[in-house]
């Protein structure tokens, strides 16, 4: 059974990026079949990690744990002055090849107004080269999320494209979890001379 942990990738607790995070991973349960003890979400809102570099590293023991033992993750950042808010940036200063390296990662750009796209561009230049997540092509942009991802049922038109697009991406998902877990066996991630990702 593959194991899924979602990143609520804002600092506010009670977020609007929270909400998305749940409404995927029970997406993953009820649509892709997903046992419910396979699908955890780490609220950066709610159990926040210290700025790093930091004397005590709060949660990250935990987090370490559940990213180790993950075989997909999904990353939501919310949009803050047209870049990826601060909190998910720190959470990739934690983050290592030990809990990621290799393993499939959907993105997910969040957004109250018309954006999102930035931090899905800027997280994908900036944030795998040392971790060697592995971005699948697909992504989701959450634009108006107040209005959208909000229960059972759409509220619109725009929020069924959305659900259904969604649905689109977490099936992509799950198909590079399955590829990719018979590879990372296979790579050799000891060698001290390439411990970082090439600049």
């Amino acid at each position: 059974m593959h194991q899924i942990v979602i990143v609520a990738g804002s600092s506010r607790v009670d977020s609007q990026t929270a909400k998305v995070a749940g409404f995927i991973g029970n997406r993953l349960i009820r649509a892709h079949d997903l046992e419910a003890d396979a699908v955890s979400i780490i609220d950066l809102g709610r159990s926040p990690l210290p700025l790093w570099p930091a004397d005590e590293s709060g949660p990250w023991e935990e987090y370490e744990a559940r990213l180790s033992r993950a075989d997909a993750v999904i990353i939501l950042a919310p949009e803050w002055h047209g870049m990826a808010c601060p909190a998910i940036k720190n959470f990739f200063l934690y983050a290592s090849k030990a809990q990621l390296a290799h393993k499939p990662a959907m993105l997910g750009g969040i957004s109250a107004g018309v954006g999102g796209a930035f931090p899905i561009s800027e997280l994908r230049a900036s944030s795998y080269k040392n971790c060697r997540l592995c971005y699948i092509p697909e992504h989701l942009i959450v634009r108006d999320v107040n209005h959208v991802m909000n229960g059972e049922e759409p509220e619109s038109a725009a929020d069924e494209r959305l659900r259904q697009r969604l649905d689109y991406n977490l099936d992509v998902l799950l198909h590079y979890t399955r590829a990719l877990a018979g590879i990372r066996p296979l790579i050799d991630m000891s060698n001290p001379a390439f411990a970082n990702g090439m600049s």
